[in-house]
């Protein structure tokens, strides 16, 4: 008895992905419940396991674009399968019967048929010499897609300030051995930042609304997105209630998304439903950028690299570990003044850690 691998439905709005891996080869043994095959849309990549355990037939090649509902493989049914070796694949040279060749092997390249002197064909793809093409995945289709209605739609604007990171660093060296000896997790720099938006979004409220149409959405809550990069692309995964967290619940959050992240676990509902985002350049070494607006939100904070730098404090040079804020917002939504107001804020709290704390 054959069983069918459907492409399972993953989201209201997606209708396709690309079959990005394929964990088990034509003929190999799959046992019930073992992940079959990666499949990755243009919001999340999830893994796709077998209903049944058996032997694995390929309908379709790894890369291959599928719709939702289609068939992609069969699973062949046997009493035994755990005991069932896997078929070896026949060798690649000569087979006398293309048909014979599996599925997943049947995209190659025709080979040029050569011309009569020597020099080569044109590539049949339309690329010059020296250029491979590759398809665009349907996530980072989105992305590019995402960046351009971004930048089309909303009149976006940056306003920069910098930060002495002396306070949190010496207070996270104060505190770090016995936060994570009560928690499991380290106190990061990220948890000080959302606390920080968070209350700079409470005291700026323009900062946490967003268009719709000709209407204007006030939102309530802090859930803030907060980018990470992956593989396939950067994503944004929301947490959520984060005037109400702790240090700790934050940091546990961020935590748990960069391990579904690294494991391509990330869901479609994870990423939806921020109303601010914040995205930090600095863990790549970036000194100063103008972050682009995660739509519809009408705000994005872009945190950069920690560079001692001198400042004058009280008439004096010193070096301080200093960083660049960057705020880009819609100004359809936010006043310059509020923009400016919003980022000074964050500023404020960044510089005197004690207070997000103590929730003062």
């Amino acid at each position: 008895m054959n069983i069918e691998v459907l492409v399972p439905p993953v989201g209201e709005s997606i209708t396709s992905g690309i079959l990005s891996i394929w964990h088990k080869k034509e003929g190999e043994a799959v046992k019930r419940d073992e992940t079959l095959f990666t499949l990755e849309t243009d919001k999340v990549s999830q893994e796709v396991a077998a209903s049944e355990a058996g032997i694995v037939r390929l309908k379709v090649a790894e890369g291959d674009e599928v719709k939702i509902g289609q068939l992609v493989a069969e699973i062949e049914v046997s009493d035994t399968p755990a005991e069932t070796e896997p078929i070896k694949q026949a060798p690649v040279a000569p087979a006398p019967e293309p048909a014979a060749v599996p599925r997943a092997q049947e995209k190659v390249v025709p080979k040029a048929i050569p011309a009569t002197p020597s020099k080569p064909a044109a590539p049949a793809t339309g690329t010059t010499p020296g250029t491979t093409r590759k398809k665009l995945s349907p996530l980072r289709r989105k992305i590019a897609a995402q960046l351009v209605m971004a930048q089309q739609t909303a009149a976006i604007l940056t306003t920069f300030n910098e930060v002495d990171m002396s306070a949190i660093m010496a207070l996270r060296k104060e505190l770090q051995d016995d936060f994570v000896k009560k928690h499991g997790v380290k106190l990061g720099f990220m948890s000080f930042f959302i606390k920080a938006v968070v209350d700079a979004l409470q005291a700026v409220p323009a900062v946490n609304s967003s268009m719709d149409g000709d209407d204007l959405l006030l939102h309530t809550n802090y859930d803030i997105g907060v980018a990470v990069g992956t593989e396939r692309g950067l994503i944004v995964p929301v947490v959520r209630g984060c005037d109400v967290l702790s240090f700790a619940e934050i940091e546990t959050s961020l935590v748990g998304y960069a391990t579904k992240a690294r494991e391509g676990k990330i869901l479609l509902e994870d990423l939806q439903g921020g109303v601010f985002t914040v995205s930090n350049g600095g863990i790549y070494g970036s000194l100063l950028s103008t972050p682009i607006l995660n739509p519809p939100q009408s705000g994005i904070l872009g945190m950069h690299k920690i560079q001692e730098r001198p400042v004058v404090i009280e008439g004096q040079i010193v070096a301080r570990p200093m960083m660049y804020l960057a705020l880009s917002y819609d100004h359809r939504v936010v006043d310059g003044k509020e923009a400016v107001t919003f980022l000074v804020r964050v500023k404020d709290c960044l510089e005197t850690p004690a207070r997000l704390l103590l929730g003062a």
